[in-house]
């Protein structure tokens, strides 16, 4: 049923804990299953590098293992890179999620973008094709057919 990837991120999440102070930090749900995802980003302000990344998940294992994952992919990438890590990368990079938990992946690129769009508006500033994020994904499950 789940990657031995999903599972090791599970039993061995990478990232947990807070950031004191973070540059940005971004809360979702899922209203209908009970997942709450908290993504927190240090930022270099001068090169727009993710310096530190990490993730506190009240959530399923599938949960956990998203977040520990959309953590690795954007630590040291810059804020137009984490932007592009969508939640079939972090599925991706899991060797996949089972049907009903796509929307943990889903959880996972939101939290980054909330956390983007902390950093950009407590530094005044846009950052191209970031909109405001949902806090709450659940009306996105209807699409989780199409994966």
């Amino acid at each position: 049923m789940y990657s031995e990837k999903v599972m090791d991120h599970f039993q061995n999440p990478r990232n947990v804990g807070e950031i004191e102070n973070a540059s940005g930090v971004g809360t979702v749900g899922n209203a209908k299953c009970g997942d709450i995802m908290r993504i927190f980003l240090d930022i270099d302000d001068e090169t727009k590098v993710i310096k530190d990344c990490k993730f506190k998940t009240f959530g399923c294992g599938a949960a956990v293992a998203t977040s520990s994952m959309a953590t690795e992919l954007v630590k040291g990438k810059t804020i137009e890179e984490a932007l592009k890590v969508t939640n079939k990368a972090v599925m991706e990079a899991l060797d996949g999620l089972p049907p009903v938990k796509v929307h943990c992946s889903l959880l996972a690129e939101e939290a980054i973008h909330a956390a983007l769009w902390d950093y950009a508006e407590k530094h005044d500033m846009k950052i191209e094709g970031l909109s405001k994020p949902k806090s709450d994904i659940h009306e996105d499950e209807e699409d989780e057919e199409e994966y």
